[in-house]
C-alpha cells in the first residue's frame, strides 16, 4: 500500500471521527468522554481550521492533526496499523517543521515506544489532572538537528 497524504477536505469529516471513535472504543484504558457524534464534530472542527492531514489508500486510513508546531492527534485505522502510515504522517510533519512537540497518555506504549522511534525526547509527565481524560500523561518534543 503506497497511500497519498493530502490536506483533509470537509467531506473526510465522517471518516476522521470514525477513526478517532474506533480508537476510543477498541482500547480498554481509553474512557469514552464523548459521544461517536462529538467525535465527528471535533474532526470537523480540526478540518476546518486547517490542522489535519489524512493519508488515504484510496480511503482515508490514518490522519494527523498539527497546529503550526503541536501535533493535536495521530491516528491510523485498526486495519492499516503497522504499515507504516503513521511513519509517514510524523514525517512529512517533521519535513515541515523544525520542532514538534505533543501529548501522549502514559498507558500508550505503543505511541511512546513510536515517538521514540521517530527521535522525540520525553520532557515532562503529569498525573493527567489537566486532560479531559483524567489519565496520566507525557509530553514529548522533536527537533531538527542541523546538518
Amino acid at each position: 500500500m503506497t497511500p497519498t497524504l493530502r490536506p483533509a477536505r470537509t467531506t473526510d469529516a465522517g471518516a476522521v471521527g470514525a477513526i478517532l471513535s474506533e480508537f476510543v472504543d477498541s482500547t480498554p484504558w481509553m474512557p469514552r468522554i464523548h459521544t461517536r457524534a462529538e467525535d465527528l464534530s471535533f474532526a470537523g472542527r480540526m478540518i476546518d481550521k486547517g490542522w489535519v492531514t489524512v493519508a488515504e489508500a484510496p480511503q482515508v486510513l490514518g490522519f494527523m492533526a498539527r497546529d503550526d508546531t503541536e501535533v493535536n492527534a495521530l491516528y491510523v485505522a485498526g486495519s492499516a496499523r503497522g504499515q507504516g502510515l503513521g511513519s509517514q504522517l510524523i514525517e512529512a510533519a517533521k519535513a515541515a517543521s523544525e520542532t514538534l512537540c505533543l501529548w501522549t497518555f502514559q498507558a500508550n506504549t505503543a505511541a511512546q515506544q513510536f515517538y521514540l522511534r521517530h527521535g522525540f525526547r520525553e520532557i515532562t509527565r503529569t498525573d493527567g489532572a489537566g486532560n479531559d481524560e483524567k489519565l496520566p500523561d507525557i509530553r514529548y518534543r522533536w527537533e531538527r538537528t542541523p546538518a
